[in-house]
C-alpha cells in the first residue's frame, strides 16, 4: 500500500506563505531542492488544492535545460506524476496526466493509496489540513526556512491533534532544516 505524503517548506513562525501570498523567501538552494527530488522519486501522484496548482502547473512547459540539474530533474518528475486538483472554479485542468475533483474525498484517496505501487504527495496546507485531519497522511515532510514572516498561510492546521515520530532532522549550509515525521495518531 502506498503512502500520503505532506511536504513543504516553510518558515520558522509555520507559515508557506506570508500575509501577501508571497513565498519568495522559500526558493530552495540546489542541495534542498536536490533533497526534495530524492523525496519526490517515489510519487506517483500529486493531490493539490487549486491555488498550489495555479503555482505548480509551471512546471509542465517550463523551460529548463538552463537551469541546474536539481531543477532539470524536478521538472521530470513533476510531470511524469499523476495529478488531482480539487477545486469547485477549476473545469479544465491546464497540465497533461491531471484530473480535476470539486471535493476531496477521504475514501477516494484511501481507494488511490492501496491500488497504487507509488505514494502520493499531498500539496498545499489547506488540502493538507484535510487529509491529516481524515487521518491519511503517513508522513511530513518539513523544510524549515531561516525566515520570520509573522502571518500567513500556516503550513499546519490549528484544529487538530496528530502525534508524531521524528525520523529524521536534517541540515543545509543555507540554514534550512528538513524534519521528517511519520504520523502515528490523529486525535
Amino acid at each position: 500500500m502506498a503512502r500520503l505524503v505532506y511536504s513543504a517548506i516553510t518558515s520558522l513562525d509555520g507559515f508557506v506563505a506570508d500575509r501577501d501570498g508571497r513565498f519568495d523567501w522559500s526558493m530552495p538552494d540546489e542541495a534542498v531542492h536536490q533533497r526534495v527530488n530524492e523525496l519526490h522519486r517515489g510519487v506517483g501522484t500529486y493531490l493539490y488544492g487549486r491555488r498550489l496548482y495555479d503555482v505548480m502547473v509551471a512546471w509542465e512547459t517550463m523551460e529548463t535545460a538552463d537551469e541546474p540539474p536539481a531543477v532539470q530533474e524536478y521538472a521530470q518528475l513533476w510531470r511524469a506524476a499523476h495529478k488531482v486538483v480539487y477545486s469547485t472554479t477549476l473545469t479544465q485542468p491546464r497540465s497533461t496526466r491531471t484530473q480535476v475533483e470539486a471535493t476531496f474525498d477521504p475514501e477516494a484517496v484511501r481507494r488511490l493509496l492501496h491500488s497504487s505501487p507509488h505514494d502520493a504527495l499531498v500539496g498545499g496546507a489547506h488540502l493538507a489540513g484535510q487529509a491529516l485531519r481524515a487521518g491519511l497522511v503517513d508522513e511530513v515532510h518539513l523544510f524549515v526556512s531561516p525566515v520570520l514572516v509573522g502571518g500567513g498561510t500556516r503550513a499546519l492546521p490549528r484544529d487538530v491533534r496528530v502525534d508524531l515520530e521524528l525520523l529524521g532532522l536534517e541540515r543545509f549550509a543555507n540554514g534550512v532544516a528538513h524534519l521528517h515525521h511519520r504520523v502515528h495518531a490523529v486525535h
